[in-house]
């Protein structure tokens, strides 16, 4: 028999006893008159940049000149009859609020999905484009290429009404396990969460659908040594995971800043492929023993507010255009919290400390728990307020030179704890 024959039976099983369960569960109460039935569909498509584009992230004035793996937009959209929402996930280094707010428009118009019920997430490649700007042959010449980030945007929410129109009824399984003590390390010694957190939609035949993985470190194996197209290990992990299992895989990064780095392989492909199948392995092995979300019905809560800019070198970069934001002495964001079943996810709109992570994750009050860090929004590091003061911290010149300020970082828990259900 296949060697994953006994392992597929024992999802099922898993699956039946759990819908059984839900079901008896439904029977049973007297404030509900029906179980909740979940919807769910996924799609991609590449969004690989030109040739000669800017590369993200490290030195300025790098360009590509190949291809290593593709870049993706992924998108799956959630509907439990009453409420209904999507999450795309794109290999960038970051999209900003304005962009974010052109995928959601666009989807908005191609599906019934509300513009507030989209979360659009990056995963944080250093070797994607610039879709930002910061990243040309210096800081007065932008390296965002408007007619890319057009298309990218496109096919974001192309990619979002797909995943509307391939809908089908899903049952909800979550798992959660630890990974990257060997490799992963938050290098300004400071607190770091290695949790890899799964959520797996499956059919009726309990084939996969699609698997969200939260997981937090930087994607910079390959950064500022390679001129490849590449969404580093993120993409070993796709490729190993879709060995394993079928559907659409999306990955979604953690709380990465203050500064969540790969400590061992950096600058080798050998490093980005190991981890990304080191991964896919973890992943898997955890869906071996799921836990079945009896009652997935969706909930839904945003938050729009301003966030005080103390760097004066944002406001000068937006000013001269190199990067494309209004940012005078404040700038608008964005939050949300949603829930499926007892699963609980939360953005963050940057590189947050995994301080912010696990304080967030302290909010909730029923799990599993998922952070989308690089979500909404692309606001650089947002810091513990220690890291503004002295003695300075490991890395603290540098992580705060690419901070709005001390600020942000509380304001932000502020923003979490109104929106987060007591």
């Amino acid at each position: 028999m296949p060697a994953n024959y006994f392992s597929m039976m024992i999802r099922n099983a898993v699956l039946f006893i759990g819908l059984v369960l839900a079901l008896a569960g439904c029977q049973s109460s007297t404030s509900k008159t029906a179980a909740v039935t979940l919807q769910a569909g996924a799609a991609s498509a590449p969004v690989n940049p030109p040739m000669g584009s800017f590369i993200a992230g490290d030195k300025q004035n790098r360009t590509f000149t190949s291809v290593h793996d593709s870049l993706y937009a992924k998108a799956v959209v959630i509907d439990d009859g009453t409420n209904l929402m999507a999450l795309v996930t794109i290999d960038c280094i970051g999209l900003l609020y304005p962009e974010v707010n052109r995928i959601r428009e666009q989807a908005s118009k191609l599906t019934p999905i509300p513009f507030d019920h989209i979360i659009v997430s990056s995963t944080h490649t250093h070797s994607g484009p610039d879709v930002v700007g910061l990243w040309g042959t210096d800081y007065e010449h932008t390296g965002r290429d408007s007619a890319y980030v057009s298309f990218l945007i496109s096919t974001a929410a192309a990619q979002i009404s797909k995943a509307y129109d391939q809908r089908v009824p899903v049952s909800v399984l979550t798992a959660e396990s630890v990974y990257g003590e060997e490799w992963v390390a938050n290098i300004a010694d400071e607190e770091i969460d290695r949790s890899v957190t799964v959520m797996q939609f499956v059919n009726d035949t309990g084939a996969t659908i699609a698997t969200l993985t939260n997981f937090a470190c930087h994607p910079t194996f390959m950064d500022a040594v390679f001129s490849h197209v590449s969404s580093d290990y993120v993409g070993s992990f796709y490729k190993s995971l879709s060995r394993l299992l079928p559907g659409e895989h999306l990955f979604l990064q953690g709380a990465i800043g203050g500064w969540v780095q790969p400590i061992k392989g950096k600058g080798t492909l050998e490093g980005a492929q190991l981890r990304g199948d080191e991964l896919a392995k973890t992943v898997h092995q955890a869906l071996q023993n799921p836990q079945v979300i009896a009652d997935p019905a969706l909930d839904f809560r945003s938050s729009i507010f301003r966030l005080p800019v103390a760097n004066e070198a944002w406001q000068q970069l937006a000013t001269i255009g190199t990067v494309q934001r209004v940012i005078t002495d404040s700038l608008e964001t964005t939050l949300a919290w949603f829930s499926v079943g007892t699963a609980q996810f939360a953005t963050h709109p940057g590189e947050t400390t995994p301080y912010l992570g696990l304080k967030t994750k302290g909010m909730m009050n029923s799990g599993p728990k998922f952070i989308l860090g690089l979500s909404q929004d692309a606001l650089g590091y947002i810091l513990k307020p220690e890291f503004f003061e002295e003695p300075p911290k490991p890395h603290a010149e540098y992580l705060t030179r690419m901070s709005l300020g001390k600020q942000t970082s509380p304001l932000i828990e502020e923003q979490l704890r109104r929106i987060i259900p007591k």
